[in-house]
């Protein structure tokens, strides 16, 4: 039962705020967990904790964070226990998307804040929430990745190489934790209507929309129920994997 899915477990969301984040961390929250929500952004985290919290008797609480930023991220692992738990669940989907223009014209600075954001931060909250989880005995590690990663791009390099970046990432540590209840995995959706939209050209945004055979973006919901399902207990034998939701796009 979805109201039952997520009980007694706490959860950390990267980019929780808002978009993908935000969905996933409503999903759970409707399983009966607890979700901590991990953003740079935190007046908008606070008041998507508030909305998430209605109600509830666990609920949801905001902890401001810049997930490239190893300290950063320690201080807010430390407030998560503090106030809830230790996290059973991590869920990481803070990114940007960048620029949208060619290698030749992508500029250096813009591409080492994407892959500082998409990456390292990926790998820095990975790092240390994967630890205690593995002691514990049980955790659920669900990164988002992207089909830009699988296939690359154009006019997108930064993200699309982030996004493998991450792919890679949970591979390797999905394979390292593999014996200690703790299970690593990634999403990779094809495009998902969310704010990031923002960011792009529409020329780009055609460009995607055009390669998925559905014909049309996915949904933040639609995400989040698979995330569900790899955050969960029901999850037992996958680790390691990406998971595609890509509307048909996949051609690998």
């Amino acid at each position: 039962m979805q109201g039952e899915q997520f009980r007694d477990r706490t959860a950390v969301v990267t980019g929780g705020a808002r978009g993908i984040g935000f969905a996933c961390a409503a999903r759970i929250t409707a399983g009966g967990g607890r979700v901590a929500l991990w953003d740079r952004d935190v007046d908008r985290a606070r008041k998507s904790a508030a909305e998430l919290s209605a109600g509830k008797p666990n609920g949801a609480i905001a902890v401001e964070v810049d997930v490239t930023s190893e300290d950063s991220v320690a201080k807010a692992l430390a407030a998560t226990e503090q106030q809830l738990a230790p996290p059973d669940i991590l869920v990481a989907s803070a990114g940007i998307t960048g620029p949208n223009t060619t290698v030749v014209t992508y500029p250096v600075d813009a591409w080492k804040q994407v892959i500082d954001i998409n990456l390292t931060g990926v790998f820095l909250c990975n790092r240390a929430l994967a630890g205690g989880m593995a002691e514990r005995g049980y955790g659920r590690i669900v990164n988002i990745a992207s089909v830009a990663g699988k296939e690359g791009n154009p006019n997108a390099s930064a993200y699309s190489a982030s996004k493998a970046g991450v792919i890679g990432l949970t591979k390797s540590l999905g394979k390292e934790l593999a014996t200690t209840g703790v299970l690593v995995n990634c999403v990779a959706p094809a495009v998902v209507k969310t704010e990031l939209f923002s960011q792009m050209t529409e020329q780009h945004i055609q460009y995607m929309l055009s390669k998925i055979p559905m014909n049309r973006f996915g949904e933040v919901g639609e995400v989040a129920e698979m995330v569900a399902w790899l955050a969960s207990s029901l999850c037992t034998f996958a680790t390691g994997a990406t998971f595609d939701l890509s509307g048909g796009r996949a051609t690998y």
